[in-house]
């Protein structure tokens, strides 16, 4: 049994590579904050949709410009006549009779009032500007979660690693105190099979830390953005940062949340969209000309021009009623998710504050509980050495020494990831650490 433990670490060297679990590159919070800002997929898009409805905007600012634009055509004519002979009728083309008209023309045409539809459409696109600028705060604070994510729970990894090696450390010097009483005749062959299943276990939880450590790096190498794995060590320490523990105004958090401002900027849009749709009834006014040049030559040289207005006014049009009714329904829609949202963020704040401050009084617990058991392990050990303690006892204090070592980083770990969901609730970007 014990030579089978002892070449369970000789193969994970050779087929799981060292550098899976040192890494080759180290990296601490703030490059990885700036490598997702420049990098991660989904902050270009959001960048691409802001492109997309500035762009949207200029479409509609377009209609305020004049129109303009040139024709030239060149048209043959030729006459023809008929003849008729029994029961036909033959149609004759006389060439002599051909005529040939050239003609080029400028218009220019320019919108002098819509009832304020163009304007309406244009504030609109500036609210929807402003929504997707907080869509990108948004999309930014998510990535910043699943970034911190990654981070900590790789940060976490590499302290468990060292942790479950120092386990198995211990356990294989009380599974060689064990044997050495044994042969001693002092101790049961039960109490030796269980403390060489205790190394076996403790070998095992090794070779698990080590594989996490690698699905971490992987996880954070994709919140990172990066297209090419490289193994990698994060520096740091489990501790959480936020010190002010005192009840926060939840209402004023929310007012700042971006999910929340792009909420109300969509609101505003469905707003003026529905000045806009009713716009559509009243009458556009437009200035026309035209100047250009026509005859039976190239260049033609009979001169023409035009100038005057253009009114146009619906008198009944059934699309136009449907497209107000819609413009409402989407404006009611838009201030309904406005309600909704905000009560949402609002109970989120309190949701997220409520675990961060559970997640750092554990941590104070588990720490005095480690501080207990491993006092409590090191008097047995003496005990147990000298015959004081009996080996069912002892065991029981050295599991509850190794259950409050792993209790105590996966609370300081529960602690920092609270605190990240809870920088995700009250709106924290990317921007949230360089502040």
């Amino acid at each position: 049994m014990i030579r089978f433990i002892k070449i369970i670490p000789l193969f994970l060297l050779v087929f799981f590579p060292i550098t899976a679990v040192y890494g080759e590159e180290n990296i601490d919070w703030l490059s990885c904050v700036n490598e997702a800002k420049k990098s991660h997929p989904d902050l270009v898009s959001a960048s691409e949709k802001i492109k997309q409805a500035k762009a949207s905007k200029e479409i509609t600012r377009s209609a305020f410009l004049p129109l303009l634009g040139f024709d030239a055509s060149e048209v043959t004519t030729k006459n023809a006549s008929f003849g008729a002979s029994g029961s036909s009728v033959e149609l004759v083309s006389t060439g002599s009779n051909r005529k040939t008209t050239y003609q080029y023309e400028g218009t220019a045409q320019q919108l002098l009032f819509d009832s304020f539809r163009t304007a309406y459409d244009l504030s609109s696109n500036e609210r929807a500007v402003i929504a997707q600028k907080y869509n990108y705060d948004v999309t930014s604070s998510n990535v910043r979660l699943r970034l911190r994510t990654a981070y900590v729970q790789l940060l976490a990894a590499q302290e468990y690693l060292k942790i479950v090696r120092e386990i198995e450390a211990r356990r294989k010097t009380t599974s060689e105190l064990v044997r050495l009483r044994y042969e001693g005749g002092r101790e049961h062959k039960g109490s030796l099979m269980t403390s060489e299943s205790n190394v076996a276990q403790a070998v095992y939880e090794v070779a698990q830390a080590t594989r996490n450590i690698y699905l971490y790096q992987r996880q954070l190498t994709k919140e990172l953005g990066r297209s090419k794995f490289v193994p990698m060590n994060v520096s740091g320490e489990l501790d959480v940062k936020e010190a002010d523990r005192s009840l926060p105004d939840f209402e004023i958090i929310a007012e700042t949340n971006p999910f929340l401002r792009q909420l109300i900027a969509q609101k505003e849009a469905a707003k003026f969209s529905l000045k806009s749709a009713y716009s559509q009834l009243f009458p556009t006014v437009y200035a026309n000309a035209s100047v250009g040049n026509t005859g039976t030559r190239w260049f033609p040289d009979k001169n023409e021009y035009s100038i005057g207005t253009s009114v146009t006014m619906p008198l009944f049009d059934g699309s136009k009623y449907a497209g107000i009714d819609r413009a409402k329904g989407v404006l009611g829609q838009a201030a309904a998710d406005e309600k909704s949202g905000k009560d949402g963020v609002i109970y989120t704040l309190a949701n997220m504050w409520s675990k961060l401050q559970d997640a750092i009084d554990n941590v104070a617990v588990q720490k005095k509980s480690l501080d207990a058991a491993h006092e409590r392990a090191r008097i047995a050990s003496a005990e147990y050495s000298i015959g004081l303690l009996s080996y069912d006892n002892w065991i029981i204090i050295e599991d509850n020494f190794v259950s409050a070592k792993k209790s105590y980083i996966n609370a300081r770990l529960g602690a920092l990831a609270a605190e990240a969901n809870w920088v995700q609730a009250k709106g924290g970007t990317l921007d949230y650490d360089r502040k």
